[in-house]
């Protein structure tokens, strides 16, 4: 038994690996898509929030232009991804308009999730994405991507984006319907293995190699992203995708492995940002800011007395109450200059301060914890 709930799993990211979408032979698997769609059109249409991790551009795009993807030269590659992409995505955008779901592309580089501003811009775009509900189909950006600087494989993708928009879920959908003692292609005697707590090395030791000539990873691959998807307090599942309908089968109870987190991945969010400890600046409150702060808000303009330091969009700030006391700590929404400029003012008024329309927060409440919430004094 494993004690998750997949209804319960708020916010979701799926990935479908390219053996998945494409035949052996490089035919697209339009009818397994079609299945795929459909289920997360279900699991939309309880409330849930799905995103999309898809594979499968390269190897769409090299039965294309009709290249050898294990001879192909990196430009080639290239090359095949910038045509495959296109087909890729307009197939899932006609699938899940069938089932009245719009949805977007959203191409990623690791500077994306690594680099702190571009990670806070990636976020806000997938957030909003998210909230008017539209499904977010991603890949990586394998058009300019390079050997020294990629992901490598869309399982550490999918793991990466689960970190960034803080999911509650990741499910890998794999040709193997979870994680055994041993690979079950070579021991018929292979234990398969429901529930894991802690990838450790002996863990990942057991792994073999990729099982597919046209995906890139396999299930080492997965594990290691089940390692940093639960270490941002996300329910990792590995599950097979070659049954009908694998999200409605997992969802009612298939056969898959389940990792587990230690605590929600807000919760290990803000102990990640009580213990920073370079801040650049300091942002003092008012004392209806600091009570709506304690209260579940963002910092918003309006409540800012006096901005402190020099610090960049993205950098750690503390934030201070009104007799100067350190409250906590928060990654900010503006530069200092930025944020010097819409001091005390209202949302409808940073367009005039700013000569843009600028974000309605200096701190987003995700971004920020104060350490009464991160159990220090």
């Amino acid at each position: 038994m494993t004690d998750y709930s997949f209804g319960a799993l708020r916010r979701l990211v799926v990935k479908i690996g390219s053996a998945l979408l494409v035949d052996s032979d490089g035919r697209f698997a339009r009818e397994r898509l079609d299945q795929i769609a459909e289920d997360i059109a279900a699991l939309h249409q309880q409330g849930q929030e799905v995103l999309v991790v898809s594979s499968g551009a390269v190897a769409i795009g090299c039965s294309i232009l009709d290249l050898n993807r294990r001879r192909a030269r990196l430009e080639e590659l290239q090359a095949a991804a910038a045509a495959g992409q296109v087909q890729l995505v307009r197939a899932w955008q006609e699938s899940l308009s069938e089932h009245g779901i719009r949805a977007a592309q959203i191409l990623l580089t690791p500077d994306d999730t690594e680099v702190r501003r571009r990670f806070l811009n990636a976020r806000g775009t997938l957030n909003k994405l998210l909230e008017l509900r539209v499904i977010p189909v991603i890949n990586e950006n394998d058009t300019v991507a390079t050997d020294e600087l990629r992901y490598g494989d869309n399982d550490r993708l999918a793991a990466r984006v689960a970190q960034l928009v803080m999911a509650d879920g990741l499910v890998l959908l794999s040709d193997v319907d979870g994680f055994y003692d041993s690979d079950p292609r070579g021991n018929p005697e292979a234990v398969h293995i429901p529930l894991v707590r802690d990838v450790t090395d002996d863990v990942l030791a057991r792994a073999g190699g990729s099982g597919s000539v046209l995906g890139s990873g396999g299930m080492r691959t997965k594990l290691l992203a089940a390692r940093i998807a639960t270490h941002a307090g996300c329910v990792t599942v590995i599950a097979s995708g070659h049954v009908d309908h694998p999200l409605r089968t997992l969802a009612a109870g298939g056969r898959c492995t389940v990792f587990m987190p230690e605590g929600s991945p807000a919760a290990i969010r803000k102990q990640w940002l009580a213990g920073i400890l370079e801040v650049r600046g300091s942002l003092r409150v008012d004392a209806g800011a600091q009570k709506a702060l304690e209260s579940g808000s963002s910092l918003l303009p309006v409540g800012l007395v006096e901005v402190q330091g020099d610090f960049r969009r993205g950098d750690a700030v503390q934030l201070l109450g009104p007799g100067g006391r350190e409250l906590g700590r928060g990654l900010a929404s503006y530069a200092s200059e930025e944020a010097s400029a819409i001091v005390g003012c209202r949302s409808e008024e940073i367009e005039e301060r700013l000569g843009y329309r600028g974000r309605s927060v200096i701190v987003h409440r995700d971004d920020l914890v104060l350490f009464g919430q991160a159990g220090r004094k």
